[in-house]
């Protein structure tokens, strides 16, 4: 009898029981991805998706500022959101963001199938949990090209949705193979102004919905779609490690995601948090010798995020040189400092000329399990002050508390439009779902975000 697949040994792992640990993880990152889908409702692809949204039947499931919708078509606009921002979860060893697309599966499935909240977040862990896996397996080869957020993602997005619809292990792996049987998603997007990456997001979300749902009805999918000789593995990941899938693991790896606190790409974080560190070493009138400033870091940093003079707001997201020319000026991170106005402030401009880039060996070694940069600061009178990062804040090793997260998901909304009265409490039945919370109640209030 030939040997399982890994489809079929990653659906057997996914079947076993959800703690409360984890679930209580699940709710903390249900409130993070949240928050940012909420800050993306400003933005014009919020609206552009809305309007083709609003143009479908209705159903049951809450698309965010649409009404209710069907599963799919609240998928195209839910899951599109949480990524605009650049504000969502990361998981280093994968070089991925699960929460954009297991988050608003999970949730519509919930909502399509009348599930508690304990099942909710049971479709969140295993979501993740399928998304690492096979992230992590593809490499970093996989990476140079595709978006690995998306190809992860419909595995991901396939699992919690078949979590929620109860689907045996057999019928889960159909649904794996299925879904990433035509999964993916190129990075040529990144060099060219278009929100095309949150689209990707968006249709690894609905594959992965569909692949749940034709399994459910007993379509079967190839269970080798990953080390098949025509798999992905073979198609897209030169370097890829297959028996990453099927690792065997201290606890659910949901734990070991990374959350974002500086609205920026997760590349320039420890930079970020290197300059805020090397600054805390002078006082103001030392900051003001400051004459040039010295970054190095791992070369994936370097090749998204060496922009000089970024003149759009995503572009200023994915600039190192804006990231600390604005930490300079304007001191701690604010959503405000990536805007496109940001882009041209005239007391910006020279500073991020004065900002140097460079590969540090080491860290290169280091990544993907480590995201780390150092700053040198150069002084007027020739001394110098340096700061090292090798984790960056919300990564597992320096973690964002529960507060910390609350704080920027109330930020997050209300830069989306959404008032205090509504997000305040909308945030807190989030919180009190892994306590057996309602989710009837939180999906009356999901409906009333505008």
């Amino acid at each position: 009898m030939p040997a399982a697949s890994l489809t079929e040994q990653l659906a057997q792992r996914l079947q076993r029981p959800v703690d409360d640990a984890a679930r209580r993880r699940a709710a903390l990152l249900l409130v993070d991805w949240l928050g940012c889908a909420l800050a993306a409702l400003r933005y014009p692809i919020a609206s552009q998706l809305r309007s083709v949204v609003q143009a479908q039947v209705s159903g049951s499931v809450v698309a965010l500022g649409a009404g209710r919708r069907t599963a799919a078509d609240a998928l195209l606009l839910n899951a599109a959101l949480g990524n605009v921002l650049e504000m969502d979860d990361v998981h280093r060893g994968a070089i991925l963001h699960p929460g954009p697309v297991v988050i608003p599966v999970a949730l519509a499935a919930a909502q399509a199938e009348g599930a508690d909240a304990g099942e909710l977040l049971d479709a969140i862990v295993r979501g993740y949990e399928a998304t690492i896996r096979v992230g992590r397996a593809l490499g970093k080869a996989h990476y140079r090209y595709w978006h690995p957020t998306s190809t992860a993602g419909a595995f991901g997005a396939a699992a919690a949705a078949a979590s929620v619809l109860r689907l045996p292990a057999e019928s889960l792996a159909d649904a794996l193979g299925n879904a990433g049987s035509r999964t993916g998603g190129l990075w040529q997007m990144r060099h060219e102004p278009v929100p095309t990456k949150s689209l990707h997001n968006a249709e690894a979300a609905r594959s992965g919905w569909l692949a749940a749902q034709l399994a459910l009805a007993g379509m079967r999918g190839p269970r080798r779609i990953l080390e098949g000789e025509q798999g992905l593995f073979a198609a897209t990941a030169a370097d890829a490690v297959p028996e990453l899938v099927i690792a065997e693991e201290a606890d659910w790896l949901i734990h070991s995601t990374s959350l974002k606190p500086w609205p920026a790409c997760r590349h320039a974080h420890p930079a970020i948090d290197a300059m805020l560190d090397a600054l805390a070493q002078l006082d103001a009138g030392e900051q003001a010798q400051i004459q040039h400033i010295e970054v190095r870091s791992y070369a994936e940093a370097l090749r998204f995020c060496d922009r000089a003079q970024p003149q759009t707001e995503l572009e200023a997201k994915f600039s190192l040189q804006h990231a600390l020319a604005s930490i300079l000026v304007h001191g701690r991170p604010q959503l405000a400092h990536y805007t496109a106005e940001a882009c041209s402030d005239a007391e910006l401009t020279p500073w991020r000329q004065r900002i140097q880039l460079i590969e540090d060996a080491a860290c290169s070694q280091r990544f993907p399990a480590h995201y780390g940069a150092s700053v040198r600061l150069l002084l007027a009178d020739g001394r110098s002050v340096q700061a090292e990062r090798i984790d960056a804040w919300g990564d597992p090793e320096c973690p964002m508390s529960a507060d910390d997260v609350l704080t920027k998901a109330m930020a997050l909304a209300h830069w989306g439009g959404v008032s205090a009265g509504l997000a305040q409490p909308l945030f807190g039945q989030v919180q009190a779902l892994a306590d057996g919370g309602s989710l009837d109640a939180l999906n009356s209030m999901l409906a009333r975000v505008a």
